[in-house]
Order: C-alpha cells, then sequence, then structure tokens
C-alpha cells in the first residue's frame, strides 16, 4: 500500500500530461477558429455577402486616421439604389433582392483592390476609396453611375434598368469618420434631388 500512496502523491503521468495539453490546444484552436467564423458573420451582410455597416464604419475610422496621419487622399461614395421599393412592388422582395446582389457584384468589378465596397443599409452601398482626390472621387462616382445604369437587372425574363444617386465626400483633416458619412448621405440628397 505504500508504494500506492507513493504513485498517486506524484501526480499524473508526463504522458498523461501531454495527452491532456494536445487536446487543450486542440479545444483553443477550435474555439479561435469558431471566433473567427462568428467575427466574419457579425461584419458581413447576409444578402449580398460585401461587408456590412459595422465593417464599413471601422474601415472608414482606419482610413480616416490614416488620411489624418500620412496627408494622404481618400473619398467615400454614398450610393443609393432609385426605384428599389418599386422593384419591390411591382416584382416582389425576392426581385429586389436578385437587384441589391446585381448592383453589389457591379461595384465589385469596379473597384481597385484596396478599395472597400459595403452594403449599408437597405438599398444603399458605401466605398471607401484610398488614396483618391477629390475629383478622381468624383469621376469614379460618374462611372459606378453609368455602369448601374447601363447594366440592367435579369429578373427571370424582365429586365430593369436602376438608376444611383450618389454622394461624394473627401475625408478632410481632423474629420471624424461620422464628420464624412453625413458629407457623403447630403451630398447623395443632393445628387438625388438633382437627379
Amino acid at each position: 500500500m505504500a508504494t500506492q500512496a507513493k504513485v498517486d502523491e506524484a501526480g499524473p503521468s508526463v504522458e498523461a500530461l501531454a495527452d491532456e495539453n494536445a487536446l487543450l490546444r486542440a479545444s483553443l484552436a477550435e474555439m479561435r477558429e469558431r471566433m473567427e467564423e462568428l467575427e466574419h458573420l457579425a461584419d458581413t451582410d447576409t444578402l449580398t455577402p460585401l461587408p456590412n455597416r459595422r465593417r464599413f464604419l471601422r474601415e472608414l475610422a482606419r482610413a480616416v486616421g490614416q488620411a489624418d496621419r500620412h496627408g494622404t487622399p481618400a473619398a467615400v461614395l454614398y450610393i443609393d439604389l432609385n426605384g428599389l421599393k418599386r422593384v419591390n412592388d411591382r416584382h416582389g422582395h425576392l426581385a429586389g433582392d436578385t437587384a441589391l446582389i446585381h448592383v453589389a457584384r457591379l461595384l465589385q468589378g469596379l473597384i481597385r483592390t484596396t478599395d472597400v465596397v459595403a452594403r449599408i443599409g437597405g438599398d444603399e452601398f458605401g466605398l471607401i476609396l484610398d488614396h483618391l482626390d477629390h475629383n478622381s472621387a468624383i469621376e469614379t462616382a460618374e462611372r459606378i453611375s453609368v455602369c448601374i445604369g447601363s447594366n440592367p437587372v435579369d429578373l427571370g425574363g424582365t429586365e430593369v434598368t436602376l438608376q444611383a444617386a450618389i454622394g461624394v465626400a473627401t475625408i478632410l483633416p481632423g474629420d471624424r469618420a461620422e464628420d464624412v458619412m453625413q458629407r457623403a448621405d447630403r451630398n447623395m440628397y443632393r445628387a438625388k434631388a438633382e437627379g
């Protein structure tokens, strides 16, 4: 009995500890993978699947900080689709979803790899254009507007042409992300009013 007591006092064997350590590492790796998956889901629009508003605002804060620190030009485009309610009313909400996916794909095809495009709500999209001055951002907005208007969406045999109102705001020294979004939003409404 004395030898059994000595073994118990010594604790688990090296092999048992190594096995337990391996299990803990596997569990930790699985938890990290799950956390990354949840973070991706929290940052991704469920329909398009572009980044969502949450991710867009985080990227905008990063762009504002970078522009402020380095003095590099950057701009935001706020895009509102005109007539999506009419598509929903006439063809149903699935058709409206198809139109949103169509526009998301068009936007992805028009931007540089350094830019960020996101669905920021309903029928609204946002773009962050790094290293782009105001005039170049205006040209990009015009190119996007023409592309959306000249690429109708196919709704099961019926082609529907969409239009977009786009507001442009240049990131200025001392800006906050909210300031840039407000200017871009105001400019989008101005573009919508001007047709």
